[in-house]
């Protein structure tokens, strides 16, 4: 052989190995996101994602990958969104809230899906038992929802001359909705305030409702637990700055943004949790092995310096059980 076409036939060769050993290696996983929002607004929640799935093991980019697909508040963006993760044939499919549960298990029977959701999973038909789900879904229940009528009592006790409460719920997000209409209306009687509830699921509707406030100004705000709520907590801020109204929400973020209180679970440390379970089925777990997580921890975050530009004195009694006051 001439050394010039052995040369030209050990570059080939050469260039070929590094092709082979690609295809040796094994492919990473994939794991699918949907949620109904846009990203940007639960960054916090997303570092608790990905907190959990590398204390189960795996790094995003170096040994497993994640499709991320955001609805931006077009909830009916969802059935196809999910369909597509479906499509893409990924291991696992996190789902961000109820919402998204709900589009998943509709598109999937097979493909394990975790879910973070707000409300009792059985309750809402997602799973048959929290010690033993059945079928392709297990998660979070950060029960936020459940919590509405201790938020109302804490709000209460914070703004000790608020009868009139004007309470904000998202149509969009029927499950919500539903407990939010059963579990603060009675709260609310037995504290003997007066409430009137506002449906908002878009900025304009929310802008439409404070402008209801120049005739007849409520003594103050309840919001129910929902990730709308937190991804708009910047106008809600503002808006409840302009018109002057306390308001008690269930997201830690509205409160660190400049929100009066919240009272709620640790979502962020929920979406660990759906993080880790996700890189347990990786390894090999079934979601029907895995019992639903319950959140046990909740947490009063008061914001001292917006409740001193209210005028409101914190009682020394709410100031004493707050895991956090922002100062």
């Amino acid at each position: 052989m001439r050394r010039r076409e052995f040369i030209s036939l050990l570059g080939g060769v050469a260039a070929a190995w590094p092709l082979a050993a690609r295809a040796q290696q094994p492919a990473m996983p994939v794991i699918g996101f949907l949620y109904s929002l846009s990203p940007e607004p639960i960054a916090d929640r997303l570092r608790g994602f990905r907190q959990g799935l590398r204390e189960a093991g795996f790094v995003e980019g170096e040994n497993v990958t994640i499709l991320f697909r955001w609805a931006e508040n077009q909830i009916d963006r969802l059935p196809a969104l999910a369909t597509d993760l479906v499509r893409r044939q990924v291991a696992v499919i996190a789902a961000g809230n109820s919402l998204s549960a709900f589009a998943l298990k509709a598109a999937t029977a097979t493909i394990p899906i975790v879910f973070s959701v707000n409300e009792d999973p059985v309750r809402l038909g997602l799973v048959s038992s929290l010690a033993r789900p059945s079928g392709n879904m297990t998660g979070i229940n950060f029960v936020t929802s459940e919590l509405a009528a201790k938020r109302l009592e804490l709000l209460r006790e914070l703004v000790p001359t608020a009868i009139r409460v004007a309470v904000f719920v998202n149509p969009a997000n029927a499950a919500n909705t539903e407990t939010a209409l059963r579990d603060v209306a009675p709260a609310a009687r037995a504290l003997g305030m007066q409430i009137q509830f506002h449906r908002v699921s878009t900025s304009r509707e929310i802008n439409a409702a404070f402008t209801t406030f120049v005739s007849e100004r409520p003594d103050a705000l309840f919001f129910a637990g929902d990730g709308f709520f937190t991804n708009r907590r910047v106008q809600l801020v503002n808006l409840a700055s302009r018109y002057a109204v306390p308001a008690a929400f269930g997201s830690r973020e509205i409160a660190e943004a400049g929100g009066l209180m919240s009272y709620g679970s640790n979502v962020a440390d929920a979406w660990r949790q759906v993080g880790a379970y996700c890189g347990r089925i990786l390894k090999g777990a079934k979601p029907a092995d895995l019992p639903v997580v319950q959140a046990s921890k909740f947490e009063l975050v008061i914001n001292a310096e917006t409740a001193r530009t209210l005028g409101l004195d914190v009682p020394p009694s709410l100031l004493a059980r707050a895991d956090e006051v922002i100062e």
